[in-house]
């Protein structure tokens, strides 16, 4: 696989992941009882968006950099624009955090993360940046089979899938995952990222997500343009599974205004599916 997540950092589609992921975070952050986190490809946790890779994308400067700019920016993002702002208190966008800096920030006292990264650099970096991290474990191995192998029988849980998507059966083996995971305990939550390049290819995912697994679903796409060009990614989507309730118009805030504010004739649709 040829995916580096840097050239992608702090774009439209991490704007939209990680403004839901801080909201959703902060809601089952509500209950008392400790919360398992897994996430099935991490990353390395925090990006140089004054590097090599993002300079040469210049999809942060689209991104990030203009929603730290806004003036009519919904306050969906205000957890997220603090966020970026305590990494960069020098001024400008240098540093931006992937989802394990952000969900290591949450836990509480009881709380734990696994943060797994199948590149051996890629999860060097990342077991570097949350060594002193307490409650935090990081594992260089295969995040759907960690998925299977470490979501608790009991207690709550959230997943976290957000595959590069390079692989032909990544959408098939987010299905599965998640079905063999909340049958492994009912209790288990789970926030996908996936993208949008062309209808047919997420409806079809959603049939089959449906069909697998018993449980309220809750779709967010974010289209950037028309989907025209299958051969381009044209936006991103959210699918929530079992999301605590309240979130919808926090999507629809999100997903809205980046669509609108940065794409090109983009449009959002948030909506629940049939349990």
């Amino acid at each position: 696989m040829n995916y580096r997540h840097a050239f992608h950092a702090g774009n439209f589609a991490d704007l939209v992941k990680h403004a839901c992921l801080l909201q959703l975070l902060a809601r089952l952050r509500a209950e008392p009882t400790p919360l398992a986190i897994i996430d099935t490809h991490a990353g390395r946790g925090l990006y140089d968006l004054a590097g090599e890779e993002a300079r040469k994308s210049g999809e942060a400067d689209a991104g990030v950099v203009r929603l730290m700019g806004a003036a009519d920016a919904p306050d969906a993002f205000a957890p997220l624009v603090q966020a970026v702002g305590a990494l960069n208190r020098g001024g400008g966008v240098r540093r931006y955090p992937g989802s394990p800096r952000l969900i290591a920030d949450a836990l509480r006292p009881g709380d734990s993360y696994l943060a797994c990264e199948l590149r051996p650099e890629e999860h060097g970096a990342l077991k570097t940046l949350l060594k002193d991290a307490p409650g935090v474990r990081t594992a260089c191995a295969d995040g759907y089979a960690a998925a299977l192998a470490e979501t608790p029988r009991r207690g709550r849980a959230l997943l976290v899938i957000d595959p590069p998507f390079e692989r032909a059966d990544d959408y098939a083996q987010c299905v599965a995952t998640l079905a063999q995971a909340r049958r492994r305990n009912p209790a288990l939550q789970a926030l996908v990222w996936l993208p949008l390049k062309d209808l047919e290819t997420f409806d079809a995912f959603l049939r089959d997500l449906e069909d697998a697994v018993e449980a309220p679903l809750l779709a967010a796409e974010t289209r950037m343009r028309p989907l025209h060009d299958p051969m381009k990614m044209n936006g991103c989507a959210l699918v929530l599974l079992d999301p605590p309730a309240g979130l919808t118009p926090v999507l629809e805030a999100i997903c809205g205004w980046t669509a609108g504010s940065l794409g090109e004739g983009g449009e959002a649709r948030v909506y629940a599916l049939a349990a």
